[in-house]
């Protein structure tokens, strides 16, 4: 069994075949799946898929890269979303310096506000973290995000800034980036954190894994990054799965 802890099934690249997609996935043994929301029509589609099908899960947030969009009133709304004993976590959120369509203060102060959120709600927080490590680590410290803990997604950071993020309650996810040939600070980081601190994740229908790298990702190919894992730590893929499995089980109550 594998679950799959990070994916947009809302997204527009399902409109066509999302049944199959989600078949697909069913037949890989992927049990259970974490849809992300992360603005107006995104969230309005995870939470409609949770209401359609009993394996899927949400996390309901708003993304960094649009953080001068959200008002009050899109949190107030999230925060009652966030009710559904569906909804398992607030995010994505956290910092992207990599685009520059909202001011990093911006961003700051969103993530605290969502930091906020989760804390009051009793809810994991997932973390979004492109460019910004420095930032994200010095804010889930002073907003003592672990009272919370959660996710640090799709995690590209070096094995000693995993293990900050651990100390700090957080499980580290790895997708697709780490079967890729030249991923050589992924593999570190999955080679040598231990299985109970890991998760496993597509982000689809983003960064598919080796040999799919490039094209649609979807759920049902989480277990070649489940392979990998096993591959680098020496375990079998039952292990990692099992093992992954149950860390996002406890963390999401699912």
């Amino acid at each position: 069994m594998f679950i799959d802890t990070h994916v947009h099934l809302n997204a527009d690249q399902y409109d066509e075949d999302l049944q199959d997609v989600i078949d697909r996935a069913l037949e890989a043994k992927v049990e259970k799946m974490v849809v992300v929301g992360f603005d107006r029509k995104t969230i309005e589609r995870a939470m409609k898929l949770v209401d359609e099908y009993d394996f899927i899960y949400a996390v309901i947030g708003w993304h960094p890269v649009d953080a001068i969009d959200c008002t009050d009133e899109d949190l107030k709304w999230i925060e009652e979303l966030s009710r559904h004993p569906k909804v398992v976590g607030i995010g994505e959120t956290g910092l992207d310096y990599y685009w520059d369509k909202s001011p990093k203060d911006v961003q700051q102060q969103l993530f605290r506000k969502q930091i906020h959120l989760a804390q009051k709600l009793n809810l994991p927080i997932i973390i979004h973290n492109r460019e910004a490590t420095g930032d994200i680590v010095k804010i889930l410290r002073e907003e003592n995000a672990a009272s919370v803990g959660g996710i640090m997604h799709c995690f590209s950071g070096s094995v000693e800034t995993a293990k900050e993020c651990i100390a700090m309650n957080f499980l580290i996810s790895l997708g697709g980036p780490v079967t890729f040939k030249n991923a050589k600070t992924p593999k570190e980081v999955a080679k040598e954190i231990p299985l109970e601190h890991l998760l496993i994740e597509t982000d689809a229908p983003y960064l598919a894994p080796h040999p799919y790298r490039g094209k649609r990702n979807e759920p049902s190919l989480v277990p070649l990054v489940a392979e990998e894992i096993a591959r680098l730590k020496g375990i079998s893929v039952e292990e990692v799965g099992m093992v992954t499995s149950s860390n996002a089980t406890s963390l999401f109550g699912i």
